[in-house]
């Protein structure tokens, strides 16, 4: 398998701010694709790299042909950002060929979730990871989301990893600085991104690349800006402070339920329909996603 190509690297690197987009649905819950291409043309528009099929995209309720027939209509959009591609699974064999499909596409790389459920060990995670990244054909990001998974990304693990071809990035979504700062030493160069919203200010200065969003989704122009200023130490402690608040509203209930109630508010989508188990009644705090999204609206005018 060859090396990944440097000028592949630089791509994905050319952007700070990567969008985990959310899958639009009609009322009869197949996917919504004009929605989806607006919301795909305004996070280009905003300079954003785009992460499809991940968990705030409702991946692992969607079926093997709705998968593909997002893909295949996201790659056709010829987007002039960067686009990743989540991987989340249980089942390694399985995994892997969905990775060998994927290398086939113009897809720039891909988020490779911790294993659900199982709460695999340091050598399993390691016997995991490598098997996919050996297969993989493009650059990878390791995802640590503990209250996802059930347990952290290994960090024995990544220090064993850091030095394959494919390792590119980690998403760190523990929610800890110091967590934080142990990927960092632990990925020995590769790059960590913060995988919260709320957290980059805290994440910063311990070395954060940029930010795996999902506030992105009703705000993108807005959130690429916070996290441009935030990575140019740009960002006063109020704006933080407010920035902070206002992403927090997108978990007063399960990702992404928050975010797709806001853009069917918006007339980003044409509804905020879900998939189960989620369900747009667990959606109570309305008022409070109203109140960020006003302030967000309104910041730096």
């Amino acid at each position: 398998m060859n090396n990944i190509n440097e000028k592949d690297l630089e791509f994905l690197n050319s952007t700070p701010l990567w969008t985990a987009v959310i899958t639009p649905l009609h009322e009869d819950q197949t996917v919504d694709l004009d929605s989806l291409e607006r919301i795909l043309r305004a996070q280009e528009e905003a300079g954003n790299g785009i992460l499809i099929l991940g968990s705030t995209g409702e991946a692992l309720n969607l079926n093997l042909e709705e998968r593909k027939n997002i893909l295949n209509f996201t790659i056709d959009l010829d987007l002039k950002v960067p686009l990743m591609c989540g991987v989340g699974g249980i089942n390694l064999n399985e995994t892997c060929e969905w990775v060998s499909y994927l290398d086939g596409l113009d897809i720039d790389a891909y988020l490779l979730v911790t294993p659900l459920y199982a709460k695999p060990g340091n050598e399993g995670q390691y016997h995991w990871f490598k098997t996919l990244m050996d297969v993989s054909n493009k650059p990878v990001m390791l995802y640590n989301v503990p209250s996802r998974a059930g347990i952290g990304l290994s960090l024995e693990a990544v220090k064993r990893l850091n030095g394959h071809r494919a390792f590119w990035a980690i998403k760190e979504a523990s929610g800890s600085v110091e967590m934080f700062a142990k990927y960092v030493e632990a990925a020995n160069g590769g790059r960590v991104y913060s995988g919260d919203d709320a957290m980059l200010p805290a994440f910063t200065p311990l070395g954060a690349k940029g930010l795996v969003s999902v506030a992105a989704n009703p705000w993108p122009a807005e959130t690429n800006k916070y996290v441009r200023d935030c990575l140019n130490g740009e960002l006063n402690e109020s704006d933080a402070q407010m920035w902070i608040e206002a992403s927090n509203t997108m978990f007063v209930c399960s990702n992404p339920v928050p975010a797709k109630w806001l853009m069917k508010e918006q007339g980003q989508i044409e509804t905020a329909v879900l998939r189960p188990p989620l369900s747009l009644k667990d959606m109570t705090k309305e008022s409070i996603v109203k109140s960020a999204n006003d302030k967000i609206k309104n910041w730096r005018k």
